[in-house]
Parts: C-alpha cells; structure tokens; sequence
C-alpha cells in the first residue's frame, strides 16, 4: 500500500466535523497488514492555533510555508470559510496553487466557496451545503450546482455536502485510491453506516 500525503485547511471558525471527520477516515484507512494509506497533516495560513466553530481550540501541523507536498487537499467549511476564507486572497491563491499539485482536491460544506473563488468549480458540477445551494448558484452561475447528493466527483475534484457528508466524500475518496473493501473496512472500524457512493 502507498501512502498518500492528506493536508487539511484549518482556519478560524472551521465546522469541526467538517475537518474531523475526513481527518478520521484517512488516518484509521490501513490494509490487511496494517499499513497505513495516509499520513494526515493539519495547515493555516499561519501555523498559529485555530479556534474552530463553538469554540474548539487546534494547533496545525504546519503553514502555508513549510508544509509537506500534498497529495490530497480538505477544504473544510463552517462560517470561517463562506463568510471570510473565501474572501482572504492569500488562502484562495494558496489553494489555487495546490490544486496544480494534489491528485485529489475536495471540499466539504461550504468550503466549496473557497474552491469557487479560486476559479475551480467554473464549468464542473459541485454541492455544498443545503442552507448555501441558492447562495452557491447566484453567486457562482458558472457552477453547475447538484442538490441532495452526499457528494459530486469530478475526477481530480470532489465536492461534498454539509458537515457529515464530508465523512461520506473521504470514504469515497479511500474507494477510488484503494478499492471499496479498503473503504467498507475503514466505514467498520469507524462504526460508521457506509451505504452510499457507489
């Protein structure tokens, strides 16, 4: 089994399921011998620690500056996305520069607004989650917004729905990389109901 190198985006605000619960499903994805397919790292633009939604205090792994390569990148969402990382130009043209490099971009949530402002999602299908669908679609009319999916998979670029969903999108992704039974194992060491997708 190869390993795959996850970043996730951490900034103030973030939805914690959003970054939580993909975090999850890479870091307990191994194969029979017990060897892990992912190595999970945290990043902010800064290093610095976050406050996630409701208060939840995380310190990353690294910063724009001193990351590791990335195979995977997890735009995670919450109000710090669509209200003020979407709008920061130096986290839009950081992503903007990953996704000439990972092999897997996704999003959960309304992190897909962060994804929109880096001109990603212009001509290709996405979701986010159900309160921004109308918001997405006037904003973005390039955007060929999908509604009550869990998640859309455009190859390099996956985009799920809210909070919860991201679990879904990051089994999914497990799934395209390692197969479904790596995926189903991974969803019953979770405990986790795992029926969609495919």
């Amino acid at each position: 089994m190869s390993t795959y190198t996850v970043g996730i985006l951490l900034f103030n605000d973030v939805e914690v399921l959003d970054f939580a619960g993909p975090y999850e499903v890479f870091s307990v994805t191994e194969d029979e011998q017990a060897v892990k397919g992912f190595k999970v790292v945290t990043i902010s633009e800064t290093g610095e620690m976050i406050r996630a939604r409701n208060g939840l205090k995380v310190e990353p792994d690294y910063h724009f500056g001193n990351h590791p390569e990335l195979d995977v990148l997890v735009v995670p969402g919450g109000y710090g996305a669509r209200e003020v990382e979407s709008k920061n130009d130096v986290v839009v043209d950081w992503v903007n520069a990953q996704d000439a490099v990972v092999e897997k971009m996704t999003s959960v949530c309304t992190g897909s607004f962060i994804l929109a402002e880096a001109g990603l999602l212009e001509g290709k299908r996405a979701t986010t989650h159900w309160t921004a669908l109308d918001r997405m679609e006037k904003a973005y009319p390039s955007v060929d917004v999908k509604r009550e999916v869990k998640f859309v998979d455009e190859g390099h670029l996956i985009t799920s729905a809210g909070i919860s969903a991201g679990i879904e999108m990051a089994l999914h992704v497990v799934a395209v990389l390692y197969g479904k039974e790596t995926a189903a194992h991974t969803a019953k060491h979770m405990e986790y109901d795992w029926q969609t997708g495919y």
